[in-house]
């Protein structure tokens, strides 16, 4: 079985982290987020795939090269022009003769669930869809289904039929680029992949499996944050770099080379610290954190929930809880994020000019790549900072800020 894997969106919605990295790039668990899924492909013994990606973002295969790092094969189709999903799957066409497992780029699942879909096709023989129950159905494209067999696919309604939520995992035949060729363009002027099956189950059976497992579809930033921590479940430890004598270490945590955690640092896991870091002395770190490379946590610092990417660096006396600081992030002595809202309801986040419920309680701050943050600045809960950022020092700063602001 071959696999088609769709990485060509810009990644808009992931702003300001995409801002210049694709989406399926970004650092979670200590991998970019595709190759979580590369591994578990693997692990299913489907090891030739194709990933689609956009012809201005191709890092991805500079990334990953031809796959032999990864013990699989990789091949690379690139979509012209953003036309929607439909016309992304339709793409699979100048490679792809054959059955295929297609799959968002975004979606974090385990391997049991991708043997389902397969074990599914082999008793089937016919178009699977995957389905996950979700507890908010009117965010979602919902697979409406009867005996087990797709009906049509609703997308986000105020009141839709049931709470299946399509989680962007298929099994193809290779009738199903005839049935692109039909779709129409949809009202947001794209062929959409969730019309193509509609219309394909009016005329023959598409199986819904069902899965019930953990699924994160990673669509805003916040999402990264809940991927990290299901994908961190089970760590195993690997210490490659140097941790003193009275440092504190409970649970699972891996250590990359050149870094080093000082005395007086207590690290509880599971955590993943990258390549020639600096940690401590005297900080406190808490589970499910990933800090990347050539990063910085230092005295009277606590960590939490969070993820540091590459140069990221909280070096003195700050809190950073359930937060994303964004490559070259530097906070000044004493910065603090607060991660809850006085009434503890959920934090909303300004995107696009819209207020967006998280469902979180608690979240941080997200920054991009290149903010600086001044000494003793607070940064209230849900604050999204662009990229190349400067925040002033003693400066209280909340909201959506823009690309290249200056904070005072």
């Amino acid at each position: 079985m071959r696999a088609f894997i769709l990485a060509a969106g810009d990644g808009t919605r992931m702003r300001p982290l995409t801002a210049s990295m694709p989406k399926a790039l970004l650092p979670v668990a200590g991998k970019p987020l595709l190759q979580h899924m590369l591994e578990t492909l693997k692990d299913c013994k489907v090891k030739d795939i194709t990933i689609l990606v956009n012809p201005g973002r191709r890092y991805i295969d500079q990334e990953f090269g031809d796959g032999s790092d990864l013990g699989v094969q990789l091949s690379y189709v690139v979509q012209r022009k953003p036309l929607g999903t439909a016309n992304a799957v339709g793409t699979a066409r100048l490679v792809l003769d054959e059955p295929f497992l297609c799959m968002n780029g975004d979606v974090i699942v385990n391997k049991e669930t991708i043997k389902g879909v397969l074990d599914s096709f082999k008793k089937n023989g016919s178009t699977v869809v995957t389905g996950v129950p979700v507890d908010n159905p009117s965010e979602f494209g919902i697979l409406e289904q009867k005996n087990g067999n797709l009906v049509r696919v609703v997308e986000k309604a105020k009141h839709p039929p049931g709470n299946l939520a399509n989680a962007g995992i298929y099994l193809f035949n290779p009738d199903v680029f005839g049935w692109i060729d039909k779709t129409e363009k949809s009202v947001r002027g794209e062929y959409e992949i969730t019309d193509t099956l509609t219309m394909m189950a009016a005329q023959e059976k598409i199986h819904c499996q069902t899965y019930d497992g953990q699924w994160v579809d990673v669509g805003r930033p916040w999402d990264m944050l809940r991927a990290n921590k299901l994908l961190m479940e089970g760590l195993k430890a690997k210490i490659e770099g140097e941790i003193q004598p009275n440092a504190t270490i409970e649970g699972n945590i891996v250590l990359g080379e050149g870094s080093r955690i000082m005395n007086g640092a207590y690290i509880i896991g599971p955590v993943i610290i990258g390549r020639d870091t600096e940690i401590g002395p005297n900080c406190y770190i808490r589970p499910s954190t990933f800090i990347g490379s050539e990063c910085k946590v230092g005295n009277a610092t606590e960590v939490k929930n969070s993820i540091l990417m590459d140069r990221a660096k909280a070096p003195h006396h700050n809190y950073v809880g359930d937060s994303i600081l964004g490559f070259n992030t530097n906070l000044g002595s004493g910065t603090k994020v607060a991660n809850l809202r006085l009434d503890e309801k959920n934090i909303r986040v300004s995107l696009k000019g819209k207020l967006v419920d998280t469902g979180l309680r608690k979240l941080g701050v997200i920054t991009g790549e290149n903010v600086k943050v001044g000494i003793n600045a607070s940064i209230e809960p849900g604050t999204v900072i662009s990229e190349n950022c400067f925040v002033g020092a003693g400066t209280t700063v909340g909201g959506t800020i823009s690309p290249g602001s200056r904070i005072y």
